[in-house]
């Protein structure tokens, strides 16, 4: 899996509006972040509108290339 950078987070905005894309994109950027939290900011039950806030710190040391 490649790693998500600072630069990819704009591209979350951009991506197409799929649930399955989205899905994907957001998954990226938990997957490579050393911490994550959610918040519920609102949920409309009579429209099914909803609004979440992702918050994190990406990941950005790669363990790869670290020397032992």
């Amino acid at each position: 899996m490649a790693r998500f950078r600072m630069e990819d987070l704009k591209s979350i905005e951009h991506a197409p509006t799929s649930p399955a894309s989205l899905r994907s994109k957001i998954s990226e950027v938990i997957l490579n972040s050393t911490h994550a939290r959610c918040r519920v900011e609102s949920i409309n039950p009579d429209t099914g509108e909803y609004r979440v806030v992702l918050q994190g710190t990406l990941d950005r040391e790669d363990s790869r290339f670290t020397e032992s």
